[in-house]
């Protein structure tokens, strides 16, 4: 973890270009955003209007998805590319959702900005003993996954939900995501929850939207995340042929919905795909 003087100095030189992560939390309300990000943001609404609530529905299946692991037996969370600390933390939805207060996460994120304002904002919330922002890169998984064995947070002997919420449409065919999450699979204890999720290309209502989401790759080559989308079979596949919790693998606002959950009445309006698989 980076100590605070440090933190303020990576927010101070990551402000020459977006940051993914900073646009996520200025599309779901956060506060952790700047000018060039909400100038960036507003680009991609004024392409893509819905765009803000895509977001919002990324952020609400990770809380239902938490809450949902929680129910299943889950202590313990690894949140990979995790971005900024915003409204519905893991840790946070875990302590509203058990009461013991002993579940634990760790979070990881690569981008020097989303560890800096972990630093400084996990401080407001979090409980030191239970909770941990460490640095590493989901695509070095031998390196990561020694850091989360290292960390103290999590005993990697025992079941653990990994978190990968709206990080794949970051993740290139070219980078090899199938070997990826194949390592991280092997790693996990029998038991353990794999929680996935991301934007899709898939049936878009109209030519327009189709042009639409063309556009929002091309917008998001300037920033610090390149993207990807994938249709629902292509996505599928991540989950290495695990039984999956119930309804499966769906459009996110079909998963679980409650009363706060966007999109609910027309799921794959929402552009975002995700479920949750379970280690035999």
């Amino acid at each position: 973890m980076i100590n605070h003087d440090d933190a303020l100095k990576a927010v101070e030189s990551s402000l020459d270009r977006p940051s993914a992560a900073r646009i996520y939390d200025y599309f779901i309300g956060g506060n952790t955003n700047y000018a060039i990000d909400r100038a960036f943001a507003e680009k991609v609404r004024a392409r893509l209007p819905l765009m803000g609530e895509y977001c919002l529905t990324s952020r609400q299946f990770l809380g239902r998805a938490v809450r949902e692991c929680v129910r299943a037996g889950i202590r313990q969370f690894v949140d990979i590319g995790s971005g900024l600390p915003t409204a519905g933390n893991v840790h946070e939805v875990a302590d509203e959702t058990r009461d013991e207060l002993d579940t634990r996460v760790l979070y990881i994120d690569n981008e020097p900005i989303a560890l800096a304002h972990s630093t400084l904002l996990l401080a407001d919330t979090a409980d030191p003993e239970r909770h941990h922002a460490i640095a590493a890169d989901f695509l070095q998984p031998e390196d990561l996954w020694e850091r989360v064995a290292a960390s103290a947070i999590i005993d990697v002997r025992q079941p653990v939900a990994l978190v990968i919420n709206a990080v794949m449409h970051f993740i290139k065919d070219d980078r090899n995501p199938d070997r990826l999450l194949a390592f991280y699979r092997r790693k996990l204890a029998p038991g353990s929850l794999l929680v996935l999720s991301q934007m899709t290309n898939e049936n878009p209502v109209n030519d327009d939207e189709r042009q639409a989401l063309i556009d929002l790759l091309e917008y998001y080559e300037t920033t610090t995340n390149p993207g990807f989308l994938r249709p629902m079979a292509e996505f599928e596949r991540f989950f290495g042929g695990w039984p999956m919790l119930e309804p499966g693998l769906v459009y996110a606002p079909a998963w679980h919905p409650d009363d706060q959950t966007v999109f609910a009445g027309s799921p794959s309006e929402s552009r975002v795909i995700g479920g949750i698989a379970r280690k035999p």
